[in-house]
């Protein structure tokens, strides 16, 4: 079918394919649309299939055109992109379709010559990593940072009843509100409301950071509340604003806290006889956390070195997958749909696409890091075997103290092939802390550089 094929680099690792289609296939896929038509149709005055073929032609001549114009396209991409000595580098991802770059000519008197666009795997060139020069913080886990995490264990263990009737909210309350956006009219913003929301008090987890201004408030009682947000504030689309939020207390609970003494060890777990015995165990869960998060941070460091040195040109798509990706997944991180994510945003006067382009610059970082963690895996030829996966899962299921007949329940062949990545991901990181040069870090306290990010 082919005459010839042009392959063009373009920005952005977006590729433009010239294909020419000889004159000959033009007039055949043209003749066997139109006869095609021809039997199918029904003209009036004639049965199905009777009208004559001259007749159809003048008739739906530039509709058998369109469509044999379209399917000459099709044939022909697949034939190039099919072919096996058409580079593998320069085939399309598979979310960018190739799209014509414009609607060329159609004669059946000559060749079809037509170009489209498409994304391509970007090319990533990674500097060396031998000799990158890193810091550690000094850090040390003490009483205090014991003690907090007895703390978290108490919150943990806390018994929650009913809060008696006409009692105030109070910090550390369980409370379950509805709420919603109000315009200057008092009337509901639509998207914005939300029924049967549960969070603790002081503990921030709510959308507006509305802890302190529902102290007091009793069950049953609702309140007009007008909040104005700072311009570093967590959520772009409120900061700097200032909201009118209508809330309802619907449930008012309050938490139990249980003594701090060998009773309560011995309730967090049976193999503690005391209390001491808890607070020994919680120090060597608090060094292990320490050493994760010091690799973790060391980790980033190189990689933020190496994303300096090295060129990576990201296509269109893979970034808008990415961006797409995120949107969901804060969408389930708020316990909402897409859309209603969505029209929260609308209401506080931004649209996705200003939303999309707040998140780009973290997204092409993030896309950038995990391309040169994959090319240097590739390049590195570090590998896992399924012995080293089955070992990996045979140690989880013992440090979460369940049977191995039980994890192995989660693991099938997808989780297994995630594990398989990540192992791969840890090798390399093994590999690449062994060679950059380590100093000492400023001093820092354990919870601060736990809330790093």
């Amino acid at each position: 079918m082919l005459v010839s094929r042009e392959i063009e680099k373009k920005e952005h690792s977006q590729v433009q394919l010239t294909v020419k289609v000889a004159q000959e296939e033009v007039r055949k896929e043209y003749t066997d649309v139109l006869s095609y038509y021809a039997k199918n149709i029904q003209l009036p005055g004639f049965r199905k299939g009777k009208a004559p073929q001259d007749l159809v032609e003048r008739k739906l001549g530039e509709a058998v055109k369109a469509d044999a114009f379209g399917k000459l396209i099709e044939k022909a991409l697949k034939e190039v992109l099919d072919a096996e000595d058409f580079p593998a580098t320069d085939r399309p991802l598979p979310y960018s379709q190739p799209t014509l770059r414009e609607v060329p000519e159609f004669s059946l008197e000559k060749d079809l010559s037509f170009s489209v666009t498409y994304d391509v795997f970007p090319t990533v060139t990674v500097a060396s990593y031998k000799g990158i020069e890193i810091e550690e913080p000094v850090v040390e886990i003490t009483d205090e940072d014991i003690k907090t995490e007895l703390e978290t264990l108490r919150e943990r263990n806390a018994f929650v009843i009913d809060k008696a009737e006409g009692a105030p909210v109070a910090a550390n309350d369980v409370v379950t509100i509805n709420y919603a956006e109000v315009n200057e009219a008092g009337e509901v913003i639509p998207g914005t409301e939300r029924e049967d929301f549960v969070f603790t008090v002081g503990s921030g987890m709510n959308y507006y950071k509305i802890d302190d201004e529902i102290l007091g408030m009793k069950k049953g009682e609702s309140k007009t509340i007008t909040k104005s947000y700072p311009e570093n504030f967590e959520f772009p689309e409120l900061a700097g604003k200032t909201k009118t939020i209508t809330v309802t207390i619907t449930a008012l609970k309050e938490k139990k806290l249980p003594d701090l003494d060998d009773e309560f060890a011995q309730d967090v777990d049976a193999k503690y006889t005391k209390l001491e015995d808890l607070k020994k165990d919680l120090k060597q869960k608090l060094e292990k956390n320490l050493e994760q998060r010091k690799r973790e941070l060391k980790i980033q460091q190189i990689l933020d070195k190496l994303l300096e040195a090295s060129t990576i040109d990201l296509p269109e798509s893979m970034i808008r997958l990415e961006e797409e990706s995120r949107l969901r997944s804060v969408a389930r991180r708020l316990n909402m749909s897409v859309d209603q994510l969505i029209q929260i945003y609308q209401a506080n006067g931004k649209n996705l696409e200003e939303l999309l382009n707040e998140w780009r610059p973290d997204v092409e970082r993030n896309l950038k890091k995990q391309l040169i963690v994959d090319t240097l895996i590739k390049n590195l030829s570090i590998t896992v075997s399924d012995e080293e996966v089955e070992q990996e899962i045979a140690k989880q299921a013992q440090e979460m103290n369940i049977s191995l007949e039980e994890i192995k329940k989660y693991y099938d062949d997808t989780n297994k092939a995630y594990l398989k990545e990540d192992l791969q991901q840890q090798k390399l990181f093994d590999l690449l802390l062994g060679e950059v040069k380590v100093k000492k870090g400023k001093k820092q306290k354990y919870l601060d550089l736990m809330g790093q990010k």
